[in-house]
């Protein structure tokens, strides 16, 4: 089964001095050994690079372009990457019209519309809250999955 992970569990592997870095790691790596495909949209891809490049002092990793392009590489590496298809903006059309989504939830939208064209159904994020909105998709939480309680 697939597992869509969400681009804060991609930031928190990405800093190894974060509290949630290990946890992040460890519900990967739970997931992996319990058969779980991991993969990324996208949508993923383009919010981690604004997030890595972005200082600090903004709530940013703070990295070079050459050291975000480091990390984008490992992360394209490391997770099976699930391409756009073209039907793509409709799907995400009707899930942020459908649940009122207005500013940011129409970044999430767009992950969860492109689990539904891709018959995904589980997404791991530190932030269940931002999509518990969207029915149809099984929240996972990395804290319970990296302990055992949960996938």
């Amino acid at each position: 089964m697939n597992v869509i992970l969400d681009t804060n569990v991609l930031t928190r592997l990405a800093q190894a001095s974060h509290p949630k870095h290990t946890t992040a790691l460890d519900a990967t790596r739970r997931l992996l050994s319990i058969g779980r495909v991991l993969c990324i949209v996208p949508q993923n891809l383009y919010e981690f690079w604004a997030v890595a490049t972005r200082p600090i002092v903004n709530n940013g990793l703070g990295l070079t372009v050459q050291e975000a392009k480091v990390e984008l590489d490992r992360i394209k590496q490391s997770f099976i990457l699930l391409r756009d298809p073209p039907t793509l903006p409709d799907e995400w059309e009707k899930l942020i019209v459908t649940y009122d989504c207005k500013g940011k939830p129409s970044h999430d939208a767009r992950i969860v519309a492109a689990m539904q064209i891709h018959g995904v159904l589980e997404f791991i994020t530190f932030d269940r809250q931002d999509f518990t909105r969207f029915a149809g998709i099984r929240l996972l939480d990395p804290d319970a999955v990296s302990t055992g309680a949960a996938p």
